[in-house]
C-alpha cells in the first residue's frame, strides 16, 4: 500500500471544540508566551552571569531534573486529585517563584545560585502543570477530535512559545534584566485564574480518576508504568522521545553558545534564531490534519526521527546563520508534527483513570531524559568542544530510526 493513501478510519470530528477547550487554549497561551520570553532571556541571564558552558547547561539541566525525580508520583497525584485544582494550584506557585526570581534580579543581588533554584522550582511546578494539563485535554474535548486540539495547542505553542516570546524576551532583556522574568510571573497568576472557571466533562462512573479502591501511590505508579509496558504503542513512544532527548537535548542545552559562538549571532539575533522553529511549528499545526488524514500517524512518526537525524547534521555542517534558520524552520515543522502525533496517540491509547499516570511516564522519558542529556551534553561541550554533541545526536537518532520503524506502525489505525 502507498504511505500517501488516507489511513483507515474515521475523520476526525468538525464539531466546535467548545467554550471549556477555548479556555484551556487561553491558559496555554498565557503561559506559553510567558515561557517563550524566558526561553531567550532564560540562557541570556545565565550566560551573562557565567559563560561557561557548564553554566548554562546547568540551568538547563536543573529546570528538566524534576521530571526525572517526580513525574511518576506527579502523574500518580494527578490521578488522585481534582486535575483543574492541581493545575490551578501549580501555575500560582510558578507565578509566585518567578515574582520572587523578579525581585532578585531587581536588587542587583543576582548570582547563578538564585537563577538555579528558580529554575528547579519551576521544573517541580511543570511536572504536576503539565500532567494535569494533558490529563484534562480528553475531558475537554470529544476524543475523536484531539487531533485537531491537539494541532490548535500547537499552534499556540509554536507562535507564543517560540515565534513572539523569545524575541519578545531578547528586546524585554536588553532593556531591564528583570522584565521577562516579571511578565511571565504575570501570565502565570493570571491563568491560575482563568483555569478556575474550566468545567472538564466527568468520566462515566467507575471509570474516571479517583474511583475505585484506595491504593498507595507507589501502587498507582507500578500500575501506570505496568500499563506503558503491556502497550506497544506507548512503549515505543517513550522509548522514542527518551532517546531523541538524550540526544537532542544535549545539543540544544547549548543553543545560546552555539549561536553566540558557531554562528557569530548577537542577543537580538539569537531571539530571531529561536523563532525560526517557530516559524516552522506554525507551517507544521496547519498542515497536521492534511497529514494525518492523508499518511497516517505512522508515517509521520517514522519519518520525523529520519527528519531530526538530519536537522543535527545539517546544522554541524553549516557556520551560515540563514542556512541554520532555514534549517530550523524545516525542523519545527516536525517537532510540531511528531509531537502532535505522538500526543493524539498516547491519549487515544489511555483510559481516562490512566492519563495522570501515562503521561507521567511519559513524561519522565520526555524530560527527565533531557535533563540527562543537557547535563551530558554541557560536560561534552566542555571538554571536547561544541559541535561534539550535535554529531553524538546524529548518529543517535539515525538509529533509533532504524530499529523504531517496524514498532512504529502499530500506530497506525489508532
Amino acid at each position: 500500500m502507498s504511505p500517501f493513501r488516507r489511513a483507515r478510519g474515521a475523520r476526525p470530528s468538525r464539531a466546535p471544540l467548545g467554550p471549556d477547550f477555548a479556555r484551556l487554549w487561553c491558559v496555554s497561551a498565557l503561559t506559553n508566551l510567558g515561557d517563550g520570553a524566558l526561553i531567550a532571556a532564560g540562557p541570556l541571564l545565565v550566560a551573562s552571569l557565567s559563560p561557561s558552558p557548564l553554566a548554562v547547561s546547568a540551568a538547563s539541566a536543573l529546570q528538566m531534573l524534576p521530571h526525572l525525580l517526580f513525574s511518576l508520583t506527579s502523574g500518580a497525584l494527578v490521578d488522585r486529585l481534582p486535575r483543574r485544582g492541581v493545575l490551578a494550584a501549580a501555575n500560582l506557585a510558578r507565578g509566585v517563584v518567578l515574582a520572587l526570581l523578579t525581585a532578585v534580579i531587581l536588587s542587583g543581588s543576582a548570582s547563578p545560585w538564585p537563577v538555579y533554584a528558580a529554575v528547579f522550582a519551576l521544573g517541580v511546578g511543570e511536572t504536576l502543570a503539565d500532567t494535569a494539563y494533558g490529563s484534562l485535554l480528553p475531558s475537554v474535548v470529544h476524543r475523536d477530535a484531539l487531533g485537531r486540539a491537539n494541532a490548535r495547542l500547537a499552534l499556540t505553542f509554536s507562535v507564543n512559545n517560540q515565534l513572539v516570546g523569545p524575541p519578545l524576551g531578547a528586546l524585554m532583556f536588553a532593556a531591564l534584566w528583570a522584565l521577562p522574568f516579571g511578565f511571565d510571573a504575570l501570565a502565570y497568576l493570571v491563568s491560575a485564574l482563568v483555569v478556575l472557571r474550566i468545567r472538564p466533562t466527568p468520566p462515566p462512573p467507575g471509570t474516571g480518576h479517583g474511583s475505585g479502591a484506595r491504593t498507595t501511590l507507589r501502587s498507582d505508579v507500578a500500575q501506570g508504568l505496568a500499563f506503558v509496558w503491556g502497550s506497544p504503542g506507548l512503549r515505543t513512544l517513550c522509548g522514542c522521545i527518551l532517546v531523541m532527548n538524550l540526544a537532542g537535548v544535549g545539543a540544544f542545552a547549548l543553543w545560546v553558545l552555539y549561536a553566540r559562538e558557531h554562528l557569530g549571532l548577537s542577543d537580538t539575533g539569537f531571539g530571531l534564531f529561536v523563532t525560526a522553529g517557530a516559524a516552522g511549528g506554525v507551517l507544521g499545526s496547519q498542515v497536521y490534519g492534511w497529514l494525518e488524514a492523508r499518511v497516517g500517524r505512522a508515517f509521520l512518526l517514522r519519518w520525523g526521527l529520519v527528519v531530526e537525524a538530519a536537522t543535527y547534521l545539517a546544522l554541524t555542517l553549516t557556520t551560515d546563520g540563514l542556512v541554520a534558520g532555514v534549517v530550523m524552520v524545516l525542523f519545527g515543522v516536525h517537532t510540531v508534527v511528531w509531537g502532535t502525533a505522538a500526543t493524539t496517540v498516547r491519549q487515544r491509547l489511555t483510559p481516562d483513570r490512566l492519563l495522570g499516570r501515562v503521561g507521567g511516564v511519559y513524561r519522565l522519558a520526555d524530560l527527565g531524559g533531557a535533563s540527562l542529556g543537557a547535563v551530558a551534553g554541557g560536560l561534552i561541550a566542555e571538554y571536547a568542544g561544541l559541535l561534539v554533541p550535535f554529531w553524538i545526536a546524529t548518529a543517535a537518532v539515525g538509529l533509533l530510526a532504524v530499529s523504531a520503524w517496524r514498532p512504529l506502525v502499530t500506530t497506525q489505525r489508532l
